[in-house]
């Protein structure tokens, strides 16, 4: 966790940041399926799983998804400064999440511009959720409204 809180003064093209790696456990399967009521097969029916092309139950693509955002809650590097997510882009799944896979989250700011009012901007960042191999699993971009730096 950085724990610095950066304003839109702070950040740059091209700066990356790393989260810390979490290991996705068969809970975390359950759990999510439980709050969004997908019990999809390929989720959670081992015997249907093992006739796949996988061989093995998936981990729900949107909870790579949702993970990329708690990494960087996790970073903290917005905490404080970010006022609101303004989209998500080009979300691709490139490999399935599997259940013993560790991910972690690489972040890089694409771009920066101040908002007319002068008080605030608009941060571009792409999202790489990373597997314990250092393979892309998923990447999305994402722009995000922040706040200048306080003078």
């Amino acid at each position: 966790m950085s724990g610095a809180t950066l304003y839109l003064d702070d950040l740059h093209e091209g700066q990356t940041f790393t989260s810390a790696a979490r290991t996705i456990t068969e809970t975390d399967l359950t759990m999510f399926s439980m709050v969004t009521g997908d019990w999809n097969a390929i989720h959670c029916d081992e015997e249907f799983a093992k006739t796949t092309q996988f061989g093995q139950r998936l981990v729900h693509g949107l909870f790579g998804t949702s993970l990329m955002l708690g990494f960087l809650h996790q970073i903290g590097i917005l905490e404080g400064s970010a006022l609101a997510l303004l989209n998500i882009n080009n979300l691709m799944f490139r490999k399935p999440i599997l259940i013993g896979d560790t991910l972690k989250l690489r972040l890089t700011i694409l771009s920066t511009r101040p908002t007319k009012d002068g008080t605030r901007g608009v941060v571009g960042r792409r999202f790489e959720l990373l597997n314990q191999h250092g393979e892309v699993v998923q990447d999305m971009t994402s722009d995000v409204l922040v706040l200048r730096k306080p003078s």
